[in-house]
């Protein structure tokens, strides 16, 4: 069964008196397990797409599905509740809390979020920077590491909560070329390991290459499908 489906959605803001029509009769699925990505110019509607999915914004018309559920219409408190359970985020600029160290940005979505048990929430954390190679930062703070260091704990920190579904908006975009690559490899990795889906909202020609669907919007609407493996 297909983790993401989409059936003629659609987003239309009123800006001032004019209607902006930001995604326009969008279908598509998505798998379990898959590494894909929406491209497309600045105002396609890549991000406006990644926030439905991530129950941060709600379709102006048709059924948009995650995980089984149809978050369409859901409530600010259960889209939240839904986040938590299902949902992880990963941003360009990493969206580290600077006052926690990098263990206890890890652990913040346990805690915040789930409310997981001590003890089992500072395993998962270990075993989560262990899995990222970060394990050696794990007391230091978020302004004593590298762009590449910063977007690991991030990667873990979204992985931590065993959420089967990574949302990343343009996640290399800080990062210099080489240090892009060992992070795009490193989210295969954790892909294959915890079967995670990975959408990504980007204009990187290298996560372009690495993905495995693409869809292309243009002016809302996803105008082709393919891929590097499609």
């Amino acid at each position: 069964m297909a983790l993401v489906s989409a059936r003629n959605v659609e987003k239309t803001y009123e800006v001032g008196e004019v209607e902006v029509h930001a995604i326009q009769g969008a279908d598509f699925t998505i798998d379990p397990a898959s590494f894909v990505s929406f491209v497309g110019p600045s105002g396609s509607g890549k991000s406006t797409l990644l926030n439905m999915i991530g129950c941060l914004d709600h379709p102006s018309a048709g059924t948009l599905s995650v995980a089984g559920t149809d978050v369409s219409g859901l409530d600010r408190k259960a889209a939240a509740q839904f986040r938590g359970q299902h949902i992880g985020f990963i941003f360009q600029d990493f969206n580290l809390i600077p006052v926690l160290t990098v263990a206890e940005n890890v652990e913040y979505p346990l805690l915040l979020v789930q409310n997981w048990p001590v003890a089992k929430r500072r395993q998962r954390v270990s075993e989560m920077l262990e899995a990222v190679d970060i394990t050696a930062q794990a007391d230091k703070y978020p302004h004593q590491l590298s762009g590449g260091q910063k977007q690991r704990v991030a990667v873990a920190r979204a992985l931590a909560t065993n959420a089967r579904l990574i949302l990343a908006d343009e996640p290399t975009a800080n990062l210099d070329h080489q240090t892009a690559y060992r992070i795009i490899n490193l989210m295969k990795r954790m892909r294959d390991e915890f079967e995670t889906t990975f959408i990504f909202s980007t204009h990187d020609p290298k996560i372009m290459e690495a993905a495995e669907v693409i869809f292309t919007l243009e002016d809302g609407r996803v105008a082709r499908e393919g891929g590097s493996n499609a």
